[in-house]
């Protein structure tokens, strides 16, 4: 069973990357839903959805209550409650009451009334949502190495500030084309409203499908290709609208549950519905991320290791790259610059990054760009070999107590990298032509 199962997936990601038509397009465009269902039952995904959706149910009312302080004087309250009473509109007709509860909630949170303590505690709640977001959008993008601390106290609080004045905007305008005279002339033409109420019926997909696409292009810190982020943002925001709609209808008939959990069902179907909410974004992040490194569609979630001829290769890589720009005045480099440059996700460099930057052959600046740690010219080539070949950056290190004619063969090979490649620094290695 093993072995049969073992061919298909050959076939599936690897035999079919060679393939001509008409089955290899096929087979090419199978691999995705095959893969993104395979991350989906083994579990990773959905056990950070539930997180997610547990941490929303939290900080839903510390959000709108951030949200409502800043639109308070833009005059546009009640825009929050639609956004509110539209995430809320598959769970059926509880939407409503939810809302209102919710929108309570969100009344009672007075400055006055909450304190010092309880306003710290809303500050914490926001904050923790957020970094939980990105944490969970850096794990499907294979990315270890989080934000500064100053990027993220400035990023977040650009998004808590402009996010809910953006919404605000795209709502108020849709709200005016609604009710413009052109709308009410379309609406007087049989054939035209026909067509502009299909519009309108697709319009909750295509705010969705922006919203997905900026969050997979925004959160994750690493470089994401516009292309990637796009379909994936497109995929989920259609996927989204979809079982909204199907879980609606579900809840309308299901009269079993609502007899059995009486008023908890309320409860119990709001979790759900959020639940699926995240599960579906994280699947589309998913997505864009093998669209933009499709030779990890065999991979999925499974381990990623550099051999030691890659960290290598990728060490030289990388210094040759950051020293080269350095010299001609730029700094850009970032972990996910790097990343897209080598055509590898920014998890398998971490190991590489951080050992040069711990024998001190690069640093990192405040906006997260790595310049050298010296001058080119002070930096050898073994310098940059041994540090990925032999530098430990884990909790624990064993050293192994090898056979003195392993020893030995060891020293030979070093010599003979060190006499082969001499005092040749980082700054010849830079200057040497094709």
């Amino acid at each position: 069973m093993l072995n049969w199962w073992q061919r298909l997936e050959d076939g599936l990601f690897q035999k079919s990357r060679g393939m001509g038509p008409p089955w290899g397009a096929t087979l090419r465009w199978l691999r995705y839903p095959a893969a993104l269902i395979r991350d989906w039952l083994s579990g990773d995904i959905s056990i950070r959805a539930m997180s997610l959706a547990y941490t929303t149910l939290l900080s839903l009312v510390p959000l709108l209550v951030f949200s409502f302080a800043i639109l308070k004087g833009l005059g546009a309250r009640g825009d929050l409650r639609f956004i509110v009473h539209e995430f809320l509109r598959p769970v059926g007709g509880a939407a409503t009451q939810l809302t209102e509860t919710v929108m309570q909630f969100v009344a009672n949170m007075r400055g006055e009334l909450l304190g010092s303590i309880g306003l710290a505690f809303l500050v914490y709640t926001v904050v923790t949502t957020i970094q939980k977001v990105e944490g969970s959008f850096n794990f499907v993008w294979r990315v270890e190495r989080p934000r500064s601390f100053a990027r993220r106290f400035t990023e977040y609080l650009s998004v808590m500030i402009l996010g809910p004045i953006l919404l605000a905007v795209a709502i108020g305008l849709l709200g005016s084309a609604e009710h413009s005279p052109f709308a009410q002339w379309l609406h007087a033409i049989a054939p035209l409203a026909w067509i502009y109420g299909a519009f309108g019926r697709l319009v909750p997909y295509a705010i969705g499908t922006v919203v997905f696409t900026l969050m997979y292009s925004l959160i994750p810190n690493t470089q994401v290709q516009f292309r990637a982020a796009a379909i994936g943002g497109a995929t989920a925001g259609i996927i989204w609208g979809l079982v909204g709609k199907v879980f609606t209808i579900v809840i309308v008939y299901s009269s079993q549950m609502v007899a059995v959990y009486t008023g908890f069902a309320i409860v119990l179907t709001t979790l759900i519905w959020v639940y699926l909410s995240w599960l579906i974004l994280l699947i589309g992040a998913q997505l864009a991320f093998y669209l933009q490194f499709p030779q990890y569609l065999r991979h999925g979630q499974e381990a990623i290791e550099l051999t030691g001829s890659d960290h290598e290769q990728a060490g030289l890589s990388i210094m040759y790259l950051i020293g080269r720009d350095y010299g001609a005045g730029k700094v850009h480099w970032t972990a996910g610059r790097l990343a897209a440059e080598l055509d590898v996700p920014s998890i398998a460099l971490t190991p590489v990054l951080a050992r040069l930057e711990r024998c001190g052959l690069i640093l990192a600046t405040e906006n997260e760009q790595f310049v050298p740690g010296r001058a080119t010219e002070g930096i050898l080539l073994t310098d940059i070999l041994d540090a990925v070949r032999t530098l430990h950056i884990g909790r624990l290190a064993i050293e192994v107590n090898a056979v003195t004619a392993a020893s030995r063969v060891m020293s030979e090979l070093r010599g003979a990298m060190r006499e082969r490649l001499g005092t040749r620094s980082l700054k010849d290695f830079i200057a040497d032509k094709p």
